[in-house]
């Protein structure tokens, strides 16, 4: 498996809404929700507002990246890093959001996207990164765990069972 990380540019732009396209045909609550809270019908400034810069919109500021399988020359996913934790996202939320297109997962696309990013993490100095996963998703739990996550506690969440993970880097 060849994956690597990589921003929503013009480079991209064919595989970017390629994937966004057949996942929307789907699903309509993706995640990560950074990839759907803009409409990619406008490329340029879908790239140009992806990332949350600042704090001033209420979002803290984040970095968001899609997940290129190199071999196969196909988007399979995307992953979104919030750069700190405020209280909502402490509680619930975390530092990264992921989300496989379907028809791609169970092959271990997740489980090495997340490794990626806990890279990208490191990068930006988050030594402790908290993912969080609803407790019924059993995929995601496992690909947080594979990626050396520690459940620290389950909460509930507008009546959702949230699982709360840290991962030391």
């Amino acid at each position: 498996m060849n994956l690597r990380l990589v921003k929503a540019c013009k480079e991209y732009e064919k595989e970017i809404v390629e994937m966004l396209d057949k996942w929307f045909s789907l699903e309509s609550n993706i995640t990560p929700y950074a990839i759907r809270r803009i409409d990619y019908k406008d490329f340029n400034y879908y790239c140009e507002n992806l990332d949350v810069k600042d704090a001033s919109s209420g979002f803290v500021p984040d970095s968001t990246f899609f997940c290129l399988d190199i071999d196969r020359g196909i988007m399979v996913g995307a992953v979104n890093i919030r750069h700190y934790l405020n209280e909502k996202l402490l509680l619930n939320g975390g530092h990264i959001g992921d989300g496989i297109l379907p028809g791609e997962r169970g092959k271990g696309y997740g489980t090495m996207m997340i490794s990626l990013a806990l890279l990208e993490c490191k990068k930006l100095g988050i030594d402790n990164v908290l993912m969080v996963c609803d407790k019924d998703n059993i995929a995601s739990a496992k690909t947080i765990i594979k990626n050396g996550g520690i459940l620290e506690n389950e909460i509930v969440v507008d009546g959702t069972v949230e699982q709360r993970y840290w991962i030391k880097l």
